[in-house]
């Protein structure tokens, strides 16, 4: 979802900076804010009981965040890290609320965004359940570029392989392997160390 910075920005919002490795959000904080990224990458993540990460995703310039959690009275079940120095349009809940309310229009496009990445989430775990480690970045592919505008031919991928190891619980030996395998076989293209899909 993006929003237009000024209707955001006339509706309450603020910009805040931050910076590399700096907490946006940390698991168990109430969500009170519509995120926008303007400038810069975040990483959403977790740890399991062996404090083991879990990437859920990493965002970039003209993404959003934190959305779904506040139609919720729910907290946050991840964090929200800066990867580079950011710049985020924040809003909070009660005015991204009232924006909505006043534009149709953007309600409905959060509805059709939140289910976009609903439906990409399921067919990602769908495949992450698999013992196919092909299946298993495939789905991950395809739920990252989901993100992106599809319409503008192959996608980069901006993570490294140890971010997409982590992301689909493989070890980076495995991700790296099956990669090779993947380009070899004209699943995906490998451009200065970048997979394209």
């Amino acid at each position: 979802m993006n929003i237009n910075r000024d209707l955001l920005l006339s509706s309450g919002a603020e910009v805040k900076t931050y910076k590399t490795g700096e907490l946006i959000f940390r698991e168990g904080d109430h969500a009170f804010y519509y995120f926008q990224i303007e400038r810069g990458k975040i990483k959403l993540n977790s740890y399991n009981e062996e404090g083991n990460e879990f990437i859920q995703n990493i965002l970039g310039e003209k993404q959003s965040f934190g959305e779904s959690f506040l139609f919720l009275d729910r907290l946050y079940v991840m964090n929200a890290i800066c990867l580079e120095n950011s710049e985020i349009i924040r809003l909070s809940k009660p005015f991204f609320i009232e924006l909505l309310k006043k534009t149709p229009h953007l309600s409905m496009e959060m509805n059709t965004c939140l289910s976009e990445r609903l439906y990409h989430k399921v067919f990602m775990l769908q495949n992450i359940s698999s013992q196919n480690p092909i299946l298993r970045i495939i789905g991950l592919l395809n739920y990252l570029k989901s993100f992106h505008d599809s319409n503008c031919g192959q996608f980069q991928v901006e993570l490294t392989r140890q971010q997409l190891a982590n992301l689909v619980g493989l070890r980076v030996e495995t991700v790296i392997r099956t990669i090779k395998k993947m380009e070899k076989e004209g699943k995906i293209k490998i451009e200065n160390r970048k997979i394209l899909y």
